[in-house]
């Protein structure tokens, strides 16, 4: 373990006398020879160090509309019938994602976040207005560190707004890196958050990050890793005057999916996105191991019913989601009732069990999942000596089994299905080997359970 290091992170800092320097804080996670309970520990540390927010404790259900589903094309005639179709369902929030801000193609010419007309001829405010009379709380995509090189401002604002090495402004796939020291980058970025929430009366944003700008700048540092450093401790200080500002404010720590997992940003943004994944088969590895990194209910996980798919494939999608936090996404306007109902039954068991989420740690009867592993289970052990299980298969053989010694030691269980409730003939438990024995007939079969003592 180590903080920044001349080697590894190009950094080194001259000191003058009476100058001082704290590096980056490190925390432990404990157990007895447990990797669970070293989980579980670092769990509780994560909550005791994250800023306290109504996220957090209430779990609310967000609708985005990128997943399998818009993919950063939006426009007021797409949105209506999702937005109906979301609060059917029982979302709360309703994000519309990339490219609300441009007529085209975007990707290298960002950076001002202005609204296109030809997307929203009313505007945005118009659809965040329909959000908001369907009783949800609308969001937007912003992605504020960076501006695309065809960006009208970045050709105003100076060099030193911008990571620079030898003289010259740093670029990754068509985007400069702002610089979060300068006062010119602050101010341009306040007022892009205050005037989607001024305007579009936004309540959450998915602040996305997809440019890899190397190892730091040379302005006003003593290395490359010194500047990096410093830039991310200014916006670390801007996020904390942006949440002073706006206190109920959510922020999504996204980052080409999961790329920015870290709890310098997530002591402060209250859910992070954890994959772009599009498969919902491979989805089931990431959300089996999700709460290794983050908190169960920081950590987002997307659900996205195929336009023509199977009930099967609805409650693998569900089930890959509600342990966590539901990032609800695809076509669900144009999908079975049937099929729409589980989504709906889905979303309406989450809110009956979230309460204990928020509180609970890992549980893993069959260790932590690998992407080739054909059976799976991950849980959240809750207060009150409960358990909520997923248990997925996908391919190897249709009867296995799911060890519960480790569940309640010593105690006599019950084990009911609780998504969805037409479970099926799918699994039996047995008291005296504490086995969940399974029966998923379907290559791709998920179910959620409830394990409790008697």
């Amino acid at each position: 373990m180590s903080g920044p290091t001349e080697i590894q992170s190009h950094w080194s800092k001259n000191l003058k006398p009476g100058d001082s320097f704290t590096t980056v804080p490190v925390a432990v996670g404990v157990g007895h020879d447990d990797f669970e309970e070293a989980i579980g520990t670092l769990t509780k540390y994560r909550r005791k160090i994250r800023r306290p927010n109504k996220d957090n404790e209430n779990l609310p259900v967000i609708f985005n509309d990128y997943m399998n589903c818009l993919f950063g094309d939006p426009t007021t005639e797409k949105e209506f019938p999702l937005v109906d179709a979301a609060e059917k369902a029982g979302c709360e929030y309703f994000v519309i994602d990339a490219g609300w801000y441009a007529d085209g193609n975007w990707w290298d010419s960002v950076g001002e976040w202005q609204e296109s007309k030809k997307r929203f001829p009313n505007g945005v405010r118009e659809v965040t207005d329909y959000i908001r009379s369907k009783g949800m709380i609308p969001g937007v995509w912003l992605e504020l560190e960076v501006m695309g090189i065809n960006c009208k401002k970045a050709s105003i604002l100076p060099d030193e707004c911008f990571f620079l090495r030898h003289g010259k402004r740093v670029y990754d796939r068509s985007r400069y890196q702002l610089d979060f020291r300068h006062p010119l980058v602050i101010e341009h970025v306040t007022e892009v958050i205050d005037r989607v929430v001024r305007d579009y009366g936004v309540g959450y944003i998915k602040m996305d990050y997809n440019i890899e700008p190397g190892i730091g700048t040379e302005v006003d540092a003593d290395s490359f890793g010194d500047g990096l450093l410093e830039h991310e401790r200014a916006y670390l200080a801007w996020l904390d005057g942006i949440y002073k500002k706006y206190p109920d404010l959510v922020i999504e720590n996204c980052s080409s999916g999961g790329l920015r997992m870290d709890y310098a940003m997530l002591a402060r943004n209250s859910i992070q996105s954890t994959s772009d994944q599009e498969d919902y088969r491979n989805y089931a590895t990431i959300s089996a191991n999700a709460a290794i990194g983050v908190t169960p209910e920081q950590a987002a996980i997307w659900s996205y019913p195929l336009r023509d798919g199977t009930k099967e494939e609805v409650i693998f999608n569900m089930v890959n989601a509600l342990l966590l936090r539901i990032h609800q996404s695809g076509h669900l306007a144009e999908i079975s009732p049937e099929r729409f109902e589980l989504v709906k039954e889905g979303i309406d068991c989450y809110k009956e069990i979230r309460s204990g989420i928020r509180d609970g740690v890992p549980f893993w009867p069959m260790g932590w999942a690998d992407n080739e592993d054909k059976h799976l289970a991950a849980g959240i052990r809750v207060p009150g000596d409960v358990i909520y299980l997923g248990v997925w298969r996908r391919g190897g053989e249709a009867d296995f089994e799911v060890p519960l010694n480790r569940a309640f030691p010593g105690k006599e269980l019950e084990v009911s299905c609780i998504y969805p409730k037409a479970c099926g003939d799918v699994f039996h438990y047995d008291d005296y080997s504490k086995t969940l024995q399974i029966h998923f007939p379907e290559t791709y079969m998920a179910r959620l359970f409830q394990i409790k003592v008697k």
